[in-house]
């Protein structure tokens, strides 16, 4: 048998075709898509951030003291000056009761009454006493009269000797007597007169009135419930039928650091802002710093009135005052005072103050001077124009020059 030789086992290989056209077509297709994904990547534009502005505008408030600011800041409560708790002068049973919490009141106005079922006879019997003591006075009256006049008549017959002086001695004695007794029934009169004017006050002040106009915040008794001047054991005795508050006369009572209260001075400026309302700022004053200090927590009162008072501002409210710097006179009132910068907008770095200002929906960095704290943001003495527009919210890498754009 015959064995193959090498040469039968080859493989035979067919010859290479030359590329067809729609191949290298699609190869540069593919290319040029991957060059212009490439350049889109690399010179895409930035997407805009979104941010919060804030446009700051000019402080006129004819003052023309840009850098007048706060020299402390404290805190403290709204407080009424008038407030009464209004009870009444006797322990009694409460028999009606005319208020209830929130209503306004009239000075004199009536706000309860007490039971008087006690007090009506008693001063039925003071006034038929005296009644009785007067009739009294006057039959009295009428005896003087006639014994004065018996009187006379012995003294003409004595004169004539026709009656003895013995008649002239009593009849002068009886006379006599009779003007005690009528002393003394005047003076029953008098006696019952006031006994009258007792009943009658205690009846009176069975009556409970307001001591003044004001707004009643608190009904602290009932009909039936007994109520008395001073507290009474077992608590169920009432000391007050209801609390009133006088409006008008609100203010503010600040406990300063002592070592803190030479920055205070009478009459001086305050902006206060209620916890309720913190975007409301109340311009106030100072009406008096009390002349002692608290031993144990180094204090000194101070009190503060609101230039106008306001139905939201209700006492015990929580309150910050900031007591302002004495500001310089200005020969130019209508001059502006400065720029009003939001505190949000400020931003530190390179150990200097600086915003963000918007201009045609890029970010520009503006290094900017920084006066006082006025309305609850500070003044800019130099670096901003009013009506330009600063970031007051945004991201806090937000760099020079980046495309932003308003929330």
């Amino acid at each position: 048998m015959n064995r193959p030789s090498l040469d039968e086992l080859r493989i035979e290989r067919q010859p290479d075709r030359p590329p067809s056209r729609l191949g290298r077509y699609l190869l540069l297709l593919v290319v040029a898509v991957a060059v212009v994904a490439g350049f889109l990547y690399v010179f895409r534009p930035a997407s805009a951030v979104e941010v919060r502005t804030q446009v700051v505008r000019e402080i006129r408030d004819g003052t023309g003291s840009a850098g007048a600011g706060t020299v402390l800041n404290a805190s403290g409560y709204v407080t009424a000056r008038r407030q009464a708790t209004v009870s009444s002068k006797f322990t009694g049973q409460v028999k009606e009761v005319l208020i209830e919490e929130g209503m306004q009141v009239e000075q004199g106005q009536i706000l309860a009454r007490l039971d008087d079922s006690n007090l009506l006879p008693a001063l039925a019997l003071a006034e038929a006493q005296m009644e009785s003591a007067r009739r009294g006075k006057a039959e009295t009256d009428a005896v003087l009269v006639e014994a004065r006049l018996n009187f006379e008549r012995t003294q003409r017959l004595v004169d004539k000797q026709l009656a003895s002086e013995s008649e002239l001695d009593r009849a002068r004695a009886l006379a006599n007597s009779l003007e005690a007794q009528l002393a003394r029934k005047q003076a029953d009169v008098e006696v019952a007169a006031r006994q009258v004017d007792i009943y009658s006050q205690q009846l009176e002040d069975s009556i409970i009135r307001a001591p003044f106009a004001g707004v009643v915040v608190g009904k602290n008794a009932q009909p039936g419930e007994m109520i008395s001047p001073v507290s009474a054991g077992g608590g169920f005795t009432r000391t007050g039928i209801g609390t009133i508050v006088d409006m008008s006369s609100l203010e503010i009572e600040i406990d300063v650091n002592e070592a803190y209260i030479n920055r205070v001075t009478p009459g001086q400026a305050v902006v206060a802002t209620l916890d309720a309302y913190p975007d409301w700022k109340i311009p106030c004053h100072v009406i008096a710093i009390i002349p002692t200090a608290d031993r144990q927590r180094a204090t000194v009162e101070v009190r503060v009135g609101f230039d106008q008072l306001d139905p939201r501002i209700l006492p015990d409210m929580g309150v910050k005052v900031a007591f302002q710097e004495a500001e310089p006179e200005s020969a130019d009132e209508s001059a502006a005072d400065g720029i009003s910068l939001p505190t949000a907008a400020i931003r530190r770095g390179q150990g200097r103050d600086y915003v963000l200002v918007v201009r045609d929906g890029k970010v520009e960095r503006r290094a900017v001077a920084l006066g006082g704290e006025r309305n609850g943001g500070r003044v800019v003495t130099s670096g901003l124009a009013p009506g330009e527009a600063v970031v007051v919210e945004g991201p806090p890498d937000l760099a020079d020059g980046a495309a932003v754009k308003e929330k």
